[in-house]
């Protein structure tokens, strides 16, 4: 055996062993079954099937609100109860390789898709020499593995991008959007938008919003004047539009789902916050603006698990399946300053979580990774408090108030990322690599080894 391989097999068992000894410490109290579910979490071997769950701008102080108010602040979600829990950091690099300490969307998902960390707003492309790099969706469909990517955004959005898309800026998402992609475009040689793209991969299960983009016209190649919808149907997708089609959908075909014109409307609505704050509220848990017909997250993905077991089952994958689900609008309500719409889609989120930890629970030979992208805006404040910026007064499901800040921007504006590190957390093959503080990028080589994508 190489020294460098015995090092490697030291280290491993060292980190089993101690993180073992950490859980039997921990689970003393009586938390057998807790202790149990850690113990066959920490293992390598090789996973069938990985589902990665992102929360867009979900980091600790999103997660604690949501917590605080559905659950309570002793109450645990479906996302506190992986067996195995660590922290990555976040942030991108400039053209010339150096950090830049706030990432974005793109930035970020690049850095867990393809290993690579770039610039902000480049799509699964190198940060200075803007060249295309592979994805773990791509590596995933060359390795025989049925592939899906399920979103609460417009699917062209930054995070279901990075998968199955490559551009120098993410506002290329439709056949009309490449003023910022010069190069990209079909008449340059290129590969096209980034709804261009996601079709021509052939991913078989695509559900998110985002149908303006589909419905733009071609403008150059094989499919000119036809709408990227249409260029989905001549590839053999099946397009469904709400929850009623979703259900209905066969195996056998590849799968886009749209459901809305845009982003998927938000599950919950309330004040947004305010210079001074607001009056005590609850929220709404319901949308006047999001249709009946609209599958939720949870929804979404059941049936994209379900697709993608049913692809393996008649022999069409080789092996198990790659799929992400991301709840997108934790960010984009963060964004607004909007704690309901934020905490809403947070539960939502958890909801899709639950779903997961679900399926792997049967089938143990499943990783599930639940993470986020970057950090955000939204922190909890003492009541006496009084923020310079927006702030919020929630009463808890519990009964009790709760006041949370936005300060990371004038009122008036859009609200910041942050820099912060944020929760990764697994449970299944390969999952004690998520223990510690690691960097984004490895997440990539995570799944990877899982899968053993080579």
């Amino acid at each position: 055996m190489h020294r460098a391989t015995r090092r490697r097999l030291t280290v491993a068992t060292a980190l089993v062993t101690a993180t073992t000894a950490a859980v039997a410490i921990t689970s003393a109290a009586g938390a057998s079954s807790g202790e149990q579910q850690a113990r066959n979490a920490i293992k390598g071997g090789k996973a069938k099937n990985v589902i990665l769950l992102i929360g867009d701008g979900m980091g600790d102080s999103e997660i604690t609100l949501a917590r605080d108010y559905t659950v309570g602040a002793d109450g645990r979600l479906n996302m506190d109860r992986f067996p195995l829990t660590g922290a990555y950091t976040t942030y991108a690099v400039h053209a010339d390789g150096t950090p830049d300490y706030v990432t974005d969307s793109a930035a970020s998902g690049t850095g867990w898709a393809t290993g690579v960390k770039t610039v902000n707003g480049r799509i699964s492309k190198t940060p200075g020499t803007d060249k295309p790099v592979k994805t773990l969706l791509e590596l995933a469909q060359k390795n025989g593995y049925a592939t899906g990517d399920v979103t609460t955004a417009e699917l062209t959005d930054a995070t279901p991008a990075v998968l199955a898309s490559h551009a120098t800026d993410r506002s290329c998402q439709g056949p009309a959007d490449m003023a910022k992609c010069p190069t990209d475009t079909i008449a340059a040689g290129g590969p096209g938008s980034i709804a261009e793209q996601e079709v021509n991969h052939k991913v078989d299960v695509l559900f998110g919003g985002g149908k303006q983009r589909f419905d733009q016209a071609v403008t150059d190649g094989r499919y000119k004047g036809l709408t990227v919808t249409e260029q989905a149907k001549k590839l053999g997708y099946q397009v469904v539009t709400d929850k009623a089609s979703m259900k209905a959908a066969k195996s056998g075909k590849p799968v886009l789902g749209l459901f809305a014109p845009g982003n998927v409307p938000t599950e919950w609505t309330g004040k947004a916050a305010a210079v001074g704050g607001t009056d005590p509220q609850r929220c709404v848990t319901s949308n006047p603006n999001r249709p009946a017909t609209t599958p939720s997250l949870a929804d979404s993905a059941t049936k994209a698990i379900e697709l993608l077991e049913a692809k393996q089952k008649a022999g069409r994958s080789k092996q198990g399946f790659f799929l992400q689900i991301e709840g997108a609008s934790i960010d984009k309500q963060d964004h607004a300053a909007d704690p309901c719409g934020q905490i809403g889609e947070t539960a939502a989120f958890d909801k899709a979580v639950k779903v997961a930890r679900a399926y792997a629970a049967k089938h143990p030979d499943t990783l599930v990774v639940t993470t986020a992208d970057h950090g955000h805006t939204s922190q909890i404040v003492p009541l006496e408090a009084t923020p310079p910026g927006l702030s919020s007064t929630l009463v808890t499901d519990e009964g009790q108030q709760l006041k949370v800040n936005y300060s990371t921007n004038t009122p008036g504006q859009s609200q910041e990322h942050t820099g912060t590190e944020v929760r990764i957390a697994a449970q299944g093959p390969q999952a004690y690599r998520v223990l510690g503080v690691t960097n984004q990028t490895d997440l990539f080589t995570t799944v990877r080894e899982a899968l053993r994508l080579r």
